[in-house]
């Protein structure tokens, strides 16, 4: 596998430090998408879902924004072709690919035509992603001009991260959801607590630790400590026993 370049890891963690600064997860794979357009230089990048025996998919993100007004219609399009990424995911592979390795004729296939008509396209890369259910998910990465051997081995590096990214978007959603449910509706803005104080103060409540916390949101536990001791000046309280406390009663967390 060919070597990645130094810049290759700036841009692995420049994504991760953008990821890990955002609280808003429905934002979070847009801000993914952007930084995969830039680092492989592509014209599109697409995170999509694609449930088959609906014969329906959706997006979760993409770059540039322009293209945004056109990704449903592309989904569904693509599924009604069979475009031949959507096998090589329904065989459960996981390594990233190029379209040109999945199917030999791909230089004269209407998938080809139409991506280079509808975006100059005339390249595309999938990097399969954890799937949820009956849905299967994929990054597509589309460009003019074929990905390299060193692209095709960043990819690959990269895929580990991206996966991980997407279980701290559902963490935040769940987290969030819960908060939705919690009683009394309370609002974590009203007590002055960030996104993130209140995604830490989450956590808190289920019993984790400052070392777990910090697994869980890829942050290291000394900033998980100074989330809690924000979250404590902020709620008034001087230990976890009563905030948690403060928190359920409050209705901040269930």
């Amino acid at each position: 596998m060919a070597q990645l370049s130094s810049r290759d890891y700036e841009r692995m963690l420049d994504l991760v430090v953008a990821v890990l600064e955002s609280d808003d997860p429905d934002a979070l794979w847009h801000l993914v998408a952007g930084h995969l357009h830039e680092a492989f230089g592509c014209d599109t990048v697409l995170f999509a879902g694609v449930d088959l025996a609906e014969r329906a998919g959706r997006a979760e993100g993409w770059a540039p924004e322009r293209i945004g007004h056109a990704v449903e219609d592309l989904i569904a399009r693509r599924i009604r072709q069979q475009h031949p990424l959507l096998p090589y995911l329904r065989a459960g592979e996981r390594q990233p690919v190029t379209m040109s390795q999945l199917c030999e004729r791909w230089r004269h296939s209407r998938w080809r035509s139409e991506a280079l008509r509808d975006f100059g396209t005339t390249h595309q890369l999938g990097l399969p992603m954890p799937g949820q259910g009956n849905v299967l998910r994929t990054v597509s990465l589309g460009r003019k001009g074929e990905f390299t051997e060193g692209e095709l081995a960043f990819a690959a590096r990269i895929q580990p991260l991206l996966g991980s990214v997407d279980r701290h978007v559902r963490e935040l959603c769940r987290l969030r959801d819960a908060a939705g449910r919690a009683p009394g509706g309370a609002d974590a803005g009203a007590h002055g607590l960030t996104p993130r104080e209140f995604t830490v103060l989450g956590l808190l409540a289920e019993g984790l630790t400052a070392d777990v916390i910090g697994r869980r949101l890829t942050i290291s536990p000394h900033t998980v400590n100074r989330h809690l001791e924000k979250i404590y000046r902020k709620l008034g309280t001087n230990n976890r026993v009563s905030t948690v406390s403060l928190a359920r009663a409050t209705g901040l967390v269930a």
